[in-house]
């Protein structure tokens, strides 16, 4: 699983805070307790931490995600938002697409609503969370 990682490893720009397979382990600890298994070995889980690693490997400017939880176990789907959130702490950018306006508008500063690829709705998280209106108009809730 170690090649799966070190396949997309690039140079960052600033060098200050390259993503290394070290550090994606520590950022995952469950991909590092199954090294010795390979990529389709994995649940849908871990597949899920092993491409975001990956994507990590890469030295982002921006992480996008697209229903990044989608599917996976309660346990998983949390871990999932923790590791965005340490992401997003190290000064990568990440644009998240998912259900879940609950954790988006949490984990994020700034969010859009999309209506048939228009923008219907836009401002900053946390004044957006209040916005029940359009979240009931948009998103059904």
């Amino acid at each position: 699983m170690r090649e799966n990682l070190l396949v997309a490893a690039r140079p960052g720009h600033s060098r200050r805070s390259d993503w290394s397979c070290e550090r994606v382990l520590a950022l995952f600890p469950r991909l590092g307790e199954r090294l010795a298994h390979g990529g389709g070995q994995l649940s849908g889980g871990e597949q899920q931490m092993l491409a975001i690693g990956r994507a990590l490997m890469t030295n982002p400017d921006v992480l996008i995600l697209d229903e990044a939880t989608e599917g996976l176990a309660p346990l998983v789907i949390a871990e999932i938002w923790r590791v965005i959130r340490e992401v997003r702490a190290t000064g990568v950018s990440t644009l998240i697409v998912d259900r879940n306006y609950g954790k988006v508008l949490a984990h994020t500063d700034r969010c859009l609503i999309l209506q048939k690829g228009e923008v219907v709705a836009e401002g900053g998280s946390a004044a957006m969370a209040a916005r029940t209106e359009d979240l009931r108009r948009y998103l059904g809730v």
